[in-house]
């Protein structure tokens, strides 16, 4: 018997809880909208003359864009059941490692190769530490966040390694527009459209969601939960290793500071989303939307010239918010 066939015999959860939670994902798709209206609002409101102007349009949708990758893999690693605060690190250390003299003068696509393969294989530590090592999650990510910090540390001896001219095509992802938008914002949109059909319209996607809601019923269904946790946190890589490359196209550097706090502003922008903590329920358009509500906020901030010290406040405030509203969700009568 296949394993999509016998995960279809699997138990599945009430009808009346499912209904529940549906229901609450499309009322937090609508609440997340709302509130990215509400947010374009005040910024008409506070900086008429600077918030809608195109550039700085523009200048939100690249940042979004860069966690925004980050987020998709992020999405299906907590939606499996796991937790990755490596992200920000992997993508720091891939960049470095892209822009290292030897790599560059191999030319621009062997440097996005190399981003993408250096993330893919960071990600694939983890998730051999944490599927066949039995590390928890948390322990596992947080030492390769660590490691890879003090590795992309050491390989450019803290300091900031610029793209040189000859491989100015990395730059043109973010220099080059089509309808308006950098190519960077289209790498963002393929990634998402990719992640979306790969969790909606696939066996992997089925097997994503019954591992994380119930690992021993998928178990029992024949799904291999090791191997599907090892390209969980595969995936989860391969999207820092693409995100690298957006990073290195913005700024026109490889640097062990790249991503510095991403890992958290990614799980927010999850949590928010409707993702469960636990595992097993959530929605990629949600994370999408949690990342342009997160992104807005920070441009808001910006251009209100307000210290990043109150934009950390305000993010967490609205993650323990988040959070409460899920638990009182899983409390609601079935």
């Amino acid at each position: 018997m296949s394993d999509a066939t016998s995960l279809k015999k699997a138990p599945a959860p009430a009808n009346g809880t499912r209904r529940v939670w549906q229901g609450m994902g499309e009322v937090r798709h609508v609440g997340l909208v709302v509130a990215l209206v509400l947010l374009a609002i005040v910024g008409l409101i506070t900086e008429p003359d600077n918030f809608a102007t195109s550039s700085n349009v523009v200048g939100i949708l690249a940042l979004a864009s860069t966690i925004g990758v980050i987020t998709v893999g992020m999405t299906f690693v907590i939606i499996g059941g796991g937790i990755d605060l490596s992200v920000g690190a992997l993508m720091a250390l891939a960049s470095v490692w892209a822009t290292t003299v030897a790599t560059q003068s191999y030319g621009p696509w062997v440097m996005a190769l190399c981003a993408i393969l250096v993330g893919a294989g960071a990600g694939l530590v983890n998730g051999l530490l944490i599927s066949y090592g039995r590390l928890v999650p948390f322990i596992a990510t947080l030492a390769m966040l660590v490691a890879a910090r003090g590795l992309a540390q050491r390989m450019s001896d803290r300091k900031t390694q610029l793209i040189r001219p000859e491989n100015d095509a990395i730059e043109a992802l973010s220099t080059t527009k089509v309808l308006g938008l950098p190519l960077v914002v289209f790498i963002f949109a393929a990634v998402a459209v990719a992640g979306w059909v790969l969790l909606n319209r696939t066996t992997f996607g089925r097997r994503t969601f019954a591992v994380g809601g119930n690992p021993e019923a998928a178990r029992l269904a024949g799904i291999n939960i090791r191997r599907h946790t090892l390209a969980l946190y595969a995936l989860s890589g391969l999207c820092c290793g693409i995100a690298a490359i957006i990073i290195m196209a913005r700024t026109t550097t490889g640097s062990s500071t790249h991503g510095d706090l991403y890992e958290l502003d990614a799980i927010a922008a999850v949590i928010i989303g409707g993702t469960l903590l636990t595992g097993g329920r959530g929605t990629l358009l949600g994370s999408i939307l949690g990342v342009l509500v997160f992104t807005l906020i920070t441009n808001l901030f910006i251009l209100n010239g307000l210290q990043t010290s109150d934009q950390l406040i305000a993010k967490g405030v609205i993650i323990v918010i988040a959070v409460l509203l899920q638990r009182r969700g899983l409390r609601t009568p079935t």
